[in-house]
């Protein structure tokens, strides 16, 4: 009766013919062929889905759940859930993923680190009964 929206629906573009100055933050599902000169962010706690074509240049950091990534980023990367890195691919920064798929082309300039360095590892003691 109701129906649940896809979690990998698109609601917004930017065009390619589209530049931005300053911060993207976003909800839902985004798609970028244009460049913007600052941070892509998704909206923390929610899922989230980030599209960035072949014709996409971001100099910034990128943050959220899903990423797509085809283009060109020159910053940092953090994906929650899953980053797919296409074969035009250019990232320069470090990047920090939870599943990674990284096809044949895709070029990294940077770190690639399991997991996120902002959650902190916690450490336990075993109890000694003696």
């Amino acid at each position: 009766m109701f129906r649940r929206k896809p979690s990998n629906t698109i609601d917004c573009l930017i065009g390619v013919s589209t530049s931005i100055e300053g911060n993207v933050h976003f909800k839902g599902g985004l798609r970028i062929d244009g460049k913007i000169n600052g941070d892509v962010i998704a909206e923390p706690g929610q899922t989230s889905m980030l599209v960035i074509s072949e014709l996409a240049r971001i100099t910034g950091e990128v943050r959220g759940g899903h990423l797509v990534i085809n283009g060109e980023i020159v910053g940092a990367v953090h994906s929650t859930e899953l980053l797919e890195l296409q074969p035009k691919a250019r990232i320069t920064g470090d990047v920090f993923y939870k599943t990674l798929e990284m096809h044949g082309g895709a070029l990294v300039a940077g770190r690639l680190t399991h997991g996120d360095p902002a959650e902190v590892p916690v450490l336990k003691l075993a109890a000694s009964n003696a």
